[in-house]
C-alpha cells in the first residue's frame, strides 16, 4: 500500500470529504467546514473516486518548482559570496549586491539558505534587549533634524584616514545628508550645515548632544539658572540663533536614537560599499556619499515626503550664510579707529570711519574660506593690518557701505572645501589673508 504524507489540514479535508461521500453530512456542510465552495467539494469528490485519498495532496508536491533557481546560478552566487571582500556580508545585504553586481535575483531567505549550506553564515537566535520607550516621530518634514558625528575607520585603513562622518537626519522622514570631514570641529560642522541649508532650507529645530561645539558648560559653582541667564553661546549656537533655528539638547544617546541607529546601519552597509567601490581618498568618499549612498538611503529607508508638510523655510537674499556660519568676535574700537584681533592690530580705512565709532564694539567675522570681514552697526567696513610707524588717518564723513551677500545661498565657496586636509589655525589664516591683500 502506498504511503501518503499529509499535513493536519489535509487530513481534516479528507475526513470531511469522506463524510460527504458517505452521506453523513451534505456537500454544503462539508464546504463550510473546509472553507471552499460547494462546487469545489463536488469536484474533489469526483476526483476522489479516481485518485483515492491522494486527492487532498497538492499535485506539485515533491516536484521541483517552476520558479526555482537553477544549480548553475546558485553555484555562481556561492562563488561570489566566497569573495574575500564579501566575508562579512549578511544575507540581506548580500542579496542586494548579488542583484546589483551579478544580476542574480534571489530573496534574502534563499541567500541565507545558500550561505548556511556553504558554511558562510551561522544561524543565531535573537536576544531580547532592553526596551526603551520610543518617542513618536515629528509630523512635519524639517520640523526637527538630528545632528551628530560618527567616529569610525570608514576606509578600513585604505588610503587616507577618513575617520569622521557628520550626518543630519530628519526626524519625521529619516531623509539624510552628511559629509566625511577631517576632524569633528566647528568649522567642518558649519560646512555640512551650510550644504544642508542650501539644499533644503532652514529647519525649525536641530537636536544634538551637549558637545562643547553646541553647548557652553557651566562654570564652577554656577547653577543651571545662572548659566541660562548669562546666555553664553558657542559659535554654532550663535549661528543657529542668527538663522532662526532652534536648538534642543539630548541628555542621553537613546534620546537621539534615530541618528544613532542610522550610524549602526552606516557602519555595516557603507563600509562594505566603500570597499566594493575601491574608495581610498576623502574626495572619493564624499563623491560616493553624494552620488550613490544618500540617494540610495533616502530611496530605501526614508519615508516619502509626499503628503507630509514641509516646514523648511527657504533662504532669501537677506540670509547671509557666509556671515552667520563664521567665527565671530566683537573687539573694541580704540580712539585711533583701530582694534586688536587674534594677536594682530587692524585699522579701519578712511572711507569706513564714522562718528561715534570710538570705544564701540565691531563685529569681526572669520569666514569658512579664511577671509576676514568687519561690520559696524550693520554695515561692512574695509580694514587693513596696521604696519609699525604708519600714520593713522583722521575720520571722514560716512560713505555708502559695501554690501556683502552670498547671492541668496548660491555661493561657490564650497568648491574644494572638503579636499582640504586641515583647517589652518586662526592666527595663520589671518596672516595669510593679510599677506594676500
Amino acid at each position: 500500500m502506498e504511503r501518503i504524507a499529509m499535513t493536519q489540514d489535509e487530513r481534516d479535508w479528507l475526513e470531511w470529504l469522506k463524510r460527504a461521500r458517505d452521506g453523513v453530512i451534505t456537500q454544503r456542510k462539508a464546504a463550510e467546514k473546509m472553507g471552499v465552495t460547494e462546487r469545489w467539494v463536488h469536484e474533489l469528490l469526483r476526483r476522489m473516486a479516481e485518485r483515492g485519498d491522494a486527492v487532498v495532496v497538492h499535485g506539485l508536491r515533491g516536484r521541483p518548482s517552476n520558479r526555482g533557481i537553477g544549480k548553475d546560478t546558485e553555484q555562481r552566487a556561492i562563488e561570489a559570496l566566497k569573495d574575500p571582500e564579501w566575508h562579512d556580508f549578511g544575507p540581506t545585504f548580500a542579496s542586494e549586491q548579488l542583484a546589483k553586481r551579478h544580476g542574480i535575483v534571489a530573496s534574502k531567505e534563499t541567500v541565507r539558505r545558500w550561505m548556511i549550506e556553504a558554511g558562510l553564515w551561522q544561524s543565531r537566535s535573537r536576544v531580547v534587549k532592553d526596551v526603551h520607550v520610543w518617542r513618536p516621530r515629528r509630523s512635519s518634514y524639517g520640523e526637527l533634524v538630528q545632528w551628530d558625528t560618527s567616529d569610525h575607520d570608514w576606509l578600513e585603513g585604505r588610503g587616507e584616514p577618513v575617520k569622521h562622518l557628520v550626518r543630519l537626519i530628519d526626524d519625521a522622514t529619516s531623509r539624510s545628508w552628511g559629509r566625511f570631514v577631517w576632524r569633528d570641529a566647528t568649522r567642518e560642522n558649519m560646512g555640512v550645515l551650510w550644504e544642508y541649508l542650501e539644499r533644503n532650507g532652514r529647519m525649525a529645530d536641530v537636536y544634538t548632544d551637549r558637545d562643547s561645539m553646541f553647548a557652553v558648560p557651566r562654570k564652577p559653582h554656577e547653577s543651571e539658572q545662572d548659566r541660562k541667564r548669562t546666555d553664553r553661546l558657542t559659535q554654532i549656537g550663535r549661528a543657529l540663533r542668527e538663522l532662526g533655528i532652534g536648538w534642543i539638547a539630548a541628555f542621553s544617546p537613546q534620546a537621539k536614537g534615530r541618528v544613532e541607529r542610522s550610524f549602526q546601519t552606516d557602519q555595516d552597509r557603507m563600509i562594505k560599499q566603500l570597499r566594493l567601490a575601491r574608495v581610498t581618498t576623502m574626495s572619493q568618499a564624499n563623491e560616493f556619499l553624494e552620488k550613490e549612498y544618500w540617494p540610495e538611503w533616502n530611496e530605501r529607508f526614508a519615508k516619502p515626503v509626499s503628503g507630509i508638510a514641509d516646514v523648511h523655510r527657504p533662504l532669501t537674499p537677506h540670509t547671509d550664510l557666509a556671515a552667520s556660519l563664521s567665527h565671530v568676535e566683537h573687539p573694541m574700537i580704540y580712539n585711533d579707529y583701530t582694534f586688536s584681533f587674534a594677536g594682530q592690530k587692524y585699522q579701519i580705512v578712511r572711507e569706513g570711519v564714522v562718528a561715534g565709532m570710538k570705544r564701540q564694539r565691531i563685529r569681526v567675522e572669520v569666514r569658512l574660506d579664511g577671509s576676514i570681514h568687519a561690520r559696524f552697526e550693520g554695515s561692512y567696513v574695509s580694514i587693513k593690518e596696521c604696519v609699525a610707524g604708519a600714520q593713522i588717518l583722521p575720520p571722514v564723513h560716512k560713505t555708502s557701505a559695501r554690501k556683502d551677500h552670498n547671492a541668496g545661498g548660491k555661493s561657490r565657496w564650497m568648491r574644494d572645501f572638503w579636499n582640504q586636509q586641515q583647517a589652518p589655525p586662526l592666527w595663520r589664516a589671518i596672516r595669510e589673508s593679510n599677506a594676500g591683500s
